[in-house]
């Protein structure tokens, strides 16, 4: 019926009647009691037939993009049920408000949209997208990159509480975890009157054969002034709650009321934190060392120069307590205006191998190079350089931070998907690894961090980490005084007071959550 890439396109990942049915069930313990149904991308229609067995006086509306689809609906669940009505449409192109508005009663708004990304669409050239718009109101670099990346099915959802407005609705979507939390921050944000959410984790392995965290996300609409929160359960039940997150000011707390048993650690961190180095060709500018020579990500061995080699850690080697590397990365600049052409007469083995790849390294596509030096890399600076840093992995559970120190005499440095702060000796790095490592200041991040993220540990997170606080609470004022006050000087080139407060972090203290 449907081709693999269109499949993709098309997060064609269609719902076992089983699930579906078990979501109405569940829907129905809920008191939910809908005048309509409305199921926005209904494929073969699995929960149609759920939803109308569990509301059977209940007016239903379908839609679908695929004609094929449409057509099994009709002729497999309609027949008999004149309450059904049918159509193909683009939900891109569907005025869903002006529907929401012609309809009477309490609606339920069901279903599983697309599981796909919008950068997973343009790998494959699809076409199944909204009009383009930074919905999301993502800022310079973060716009330009990752954080611009979304599901469709992120916008969908967006689009449908946005759409039902002061309707008293029930919208019961399947999606990602991590789709369902950026929906609901969208609709907090923006002051969309969504009432009581809540997530009830499902397994999609099992059901769809894929290895995500799922759920089953409910949001009542047409509720104003409720608390910006949801708790999620294990399964469709509210048997097992695991955790309650919510709104803070303008982010998304893992666990709200751990995090309120720890709000004073919540300030600034003194130190700034920094994601390592990028380059975007490991094949190219990786090597491992193979007696006087090195090796490539392509496995051939090159004679260059050591000059621009650095020792290099992953997130996996942070994760793992890996921190005594066997990777090497070669850096053309300390910092990402310079000239990279010096290195010509400095290392010209290394600037012929260099062009010799020139190919793979002018066809990066990230904008970060645009109109920077051939051959530039990104995300380095002073702080790169510095002989001790204390990193923590991005990428995984593991809140562990480690002291990453030096190599003869070359500074070990990680990549993009770590995170660091630079340290001048040994022993301040072992002092502040030890503040972040310690039982309060873990318990602190875990009621931050969403684990099952793509990307658990952000700066953001790590700079709500208030080290002075936080030593405060240890017994160790002293000492941490001495060296907030050399970050400070090292960042800014100039002594700062390490007591004074930022006045939007006052401001972002007196914004409370309702209870």
């Amino acid at each position: 019926m449907i081709q693999p890439a269109q499949r993709i396109e098309f997060g064609d990942y269609q719902t076992p009647i089983a699930l579906a049915s078990e979501v109405t069930s569940f829907l129905t313990t809920l008191r939910v009691n809908p005048s309509v149904i409305v199921e926005p991308t209904c494929g073969i229609g699995a929960f149609i037939e759920a939803a109308t067995q569990a509301f059977p006086s209940a007016r239903c509306f379908a839609f679908d993009i695929n004609h094929q689809y449409v057509e099994h609906v009709i002729d497999n669940i309609c027949s008999n049920k004149p309450q059904i009505a049918v159509e193909q449409q683009d939900f891109f192109e569907k005025d869903w408000k002006s529907l929401f508005a012609s309809l009477a009663g309490e609606i339920l708004v069901v279903g599983n949209p697309p599981w796909v990304t919008n950068s997973g669409l343009g790998a494959i050239g699809g076409g199944n997208l909204p009009r383009k718009n930074n919905f999301q109101g993502h800022r310079g670099f973060a716009a330009k990159t990752g954080k611009a990346n979304f599901d469709i099915s992120e916008w969908m959802l967006i689009k449908l509480l946005e759409s039902l407005g002061q309707h008293r609705a029930c919208l019961a979507m399947l999606c990602k975890t991590a789709t369902a939390r950026k929906v609901l921050k969208h609709a907090w944000l923006h002051g969309f009157p969504v009432g009581r959410a809540t997530l009830h984790v499902i397994d999609a392995q099992r059901h769809f054969q894929v290895s995500v965290d799922a759920c089953l996300l409910v949001a009542h609409t047409g509720i104003a002034g409720a608390p910006k929160t949801a708790t999620v359960y294990r399964g469709l039940s509210f048997a097992e709650k695991t955790y309650t997150f919510g709104l803070y000011g303008k982010e998304l707390i893992a666990d709200i009321e751990e995090f309120h048993r720890l709000i004073d650690l919540d300030g600034i961190s003194y130190y700034t934190w920094r994601s390592g180095v990028k380059h975007d060709a490991a094949k190219v500018m990786e090597f491992t060392r193979t007696g006087k020579h090195v090796r490539n990500g392509l496995q051939d061995e090159v004679a260059i120069e050591d000059t621009y080699l650095y020792p290099i850690l992953k997130s996996s080697d942070l994760a793992n307590g890996a921190i005594a590397p066997n990777r090497l990365v070669l850096l053309t600049q300390k910092h990402p205006s310079d000239d990279t052409t010096t290195i010509r007469d400095r290392a010209p083995a290394t600037w012929r191998y260099l062009e010799a790849n020139g190919r793979q390294l002018d066809a990066r596509q990230s904008i970060i190079y645009q109109k920077r030096a051939r051959f530039s890399v990104f995300g380095v600076g002073a702080y790169t350089f510095t002989p001790w840093k204390v990193a923590i992995s991005g990428l995984y559970k593991s809140l562990k931070f480690r002291v990453v120190g030096s190599i003869r005499g070359k500074p070990i440095v990680v990549d993009d998907t770590c995170y660091f702060i630079s340290c001048q000796t040994k022993r301040e790095a072992e002092f502040i690894c030890g503040l972040l490592n310690s039982e309060l200041c873990q318990r602190f991040l875990r009621s931050l961090v969403f684990l099952d993220a793509k990307r658990p540990v952000t700066i953001d997170v790590l700079n709500r980490i208030d080290l002075k606080r936080l030593a405060d609470k240890l017994g160790l004022q002293q000492e941490a005084k001495q060296y907030l006050a050399s970050a400070r000087e090292f960042e800014q080139g100039r002594p700062q007071f390490v007591f004074e407060r930022k006045e939007s972090v006052s401001k972002r203290h007196k914004t409370k959550i309702k209870a």
